[in-house]
């Protein structure tokens, strides 16, 4: 394994799992999850949250049991306070942008304008590879 450097949003997974990003996109996506995949424990309850098939609920198990998931640590609950106090983001928002700043990770997400205002989070979406 190596070392870690993104972190994955939810909508990235889902779109990743579903074979629905673009070829670089998929081939970015590919050595993401080869080396490590990393969640935040918001993304693991979103994911593991929907109502999907049995077979696709399995594939999601899968890819949050395969993952390093990132718990909330005291650090990253005041960086999440900072956030929605300086820029009213959603919590679940601010929770995974608190984890990418304080794991000093990039964030891959194709919703990019949830996080724009945050100008400590490096933002990739691998809709734009």
């Amino acid at each position: 394994m190596g070392k870690i450097r993104y972190l994955i949003d939810t909508n990235a997974v889902i779109d990743y799992l579903g074979n629905r990003l673009p070829p670089s996109g998929m081939a970015f996506m590919n050595q993401v999850i080869d080396n490590v995949p990393a969640i935040s424990i918001i993304t693991k309850i979103e994911l593991l949250s929907f109502n999907a098939a049995a077979e696709h609920y399995q594939i999601l198990l899968d890819f949050v049991n395969e993952s390093q998931v990132f718990d909330l640590s005291e650090e990253i609950v005041s960086s999440c306070i900072d956030i929605r106090k300086a820029f009213k983001t959603k919590l679940p928002d601010a929770i995974i942008a608190a984890t990418a700043i304080e794991n000093k990770l990039e964030l891959i997400t194709r919703n990019g304008a949830d996080f724009k205002n945050i100008q400590t989070v490096l933002v990739i979406n691998p809709y734009e590879l």
